[in-house]
């Protein structure tokens, strides 16, 4: 059996991932105090975050509908007319209860029981309840055909380890240990656990942010998480798969996996920082701004991470503003076609 032990972390940490740390703290102190200067602005981008993150959870587990009928959802609160709807509605319903204050309760199975129970609206037989058969992670081929990715814990042991996971997590909570690099461990802990028959994905993800909130980081208030993991979702399963090879038999490293989240959540302060700039009046240029996003960034972003970053701004004004750097000596392209990333010339 996996044996839950986050003294990894504990170690010597690549000096990469302290890089991202020592980032992420700085741009969390600065916004702090801005925050609080510019509360107006910071609550008008509550609700965008909000719909993004309804919208791109669901949507990477196939999960969709109209932007109409999502604002009708989520900000008019209307009534869904389907499944597919309830789930959406539930997410919205279940990130209500998390900016209001659950991140504040005790982290365990009750809670993510909860949570999978708010998004499960409408299927009583599974709602809120650990799985009862066994199930494995797959994924499709180019060729059609499904394989197995990883093979999850098995009902029967599902509830002991589950127990294991938060109790580990508390223990290494008392120990002080870098929130920043524990939340990572505790997520990849979780999926690999596979606790619930469907909805693992979307319940991970809020207790991602919950976990965040209880250590004084609210970036998902006003930046959605969820849709810099819709834009990065290679870089998201390829380190999932890099840190679970080898996790049933201890043999493995949660550092794959913590890389990508630092990264990702450093995109979402670098977004934040962007936007920001405009509501602070600064009167930048589409093409300036996507140039000061790509140099704010530790590693090369692919013009997806860049719309992503600057929703305002199309594909194709990313896309001539991008060769109209490059022309210009400002910026390289790192890798070919689908994998293409930019950055700035140093």
């Amino acid at each position: 059996m996996h044996k839950f032990d986050y003294s990894e972390i504990k170690g010597n940490i690549p000096s990469d991932i302290v890089s991202l740390i020592g980032s992420i703290s700085a741009f969390k102190a600065g916004d702090t105090e801005r925050s609080r200067l510019y509360s107006k602005e910071y609550k008008a981008m509550e609700e965008v975050a909000k719909l993004a993150s309804v919208k791109y959870s669901n949507d990477i587990e196939g999960i969709s509908t109209t932007d109409e009928r999502l604002k009708e959802l989520i900000i008019r609160g209307g009534r869904p007319k389907d499944h597919t709807e309830e789930e959406i509605s539930g997410y919205g319903t279940a990130l209500d209860m998390i900016h209001n204050g659950l991140g504040a309760t005790k982290i365990d199975g009750d809670l993510v029981k909860n949570l999978h129970s708010t998004i499960r609206a409408g299927r009583a037989q599974d709602r809120g309840h650990y799985k009862t058969r066994d199930n494995v992670i797959t994924e499709i081929g180019p060729d059609g055909k499904r394989r197995v990715v990883f093979e999850t814990v098995p009902a029967k042991e599902t509830e002991s380890c589950m127990d294991q996971l938060f109790m580990a997590a508390m223990e290494a909570d008392s120990e002080n240990y870098e929130p920043l690099l524990l939340i990572p461990c505790i997520i990849l802990d979780y999926l690999c656990i596979h606790p619930f028959i469907d909805g693992n994905g979307r319940t991970s993800r809020l207790l991602t942010v919950i976990l965040l909130y209880r250590y004084g980081i609210g970036i998902c208030r006003y930046i959605s998480m969820d849709e810099h993991i819709a834009a990065t979702k290679d870089r998201y399963y390829g380190s999932l798969a890099g840190s679970s090879d080898g996790w049933h038999e201890n043999n493995f490293s949660y550092f794959p996996f913590i890389r990508y989240f630092l990264q990702m959540l450093y995109e979402c302060y670098i977004d934040l920082d962007t936007r920001f700039a405009i509501v602070d009046g600064k009167k930048l240029t589409k093409k300036r701004r996507i140039e000061t996003v790509l140099s704010k960034s530790l590693t090369p972003l692919s013009k997806r991470q860049i719309c992503a970053i600057l929703p305002d701004i199309s594909e194709n004004t990313v896309d001539s503003a991008i060769k109209a750097l490059i022309k210009d000596g400002k910026a390289e392209k790192v890798g070919t076609f689908r994998d293409a990333r930019y950055q700035i010339k140093m």
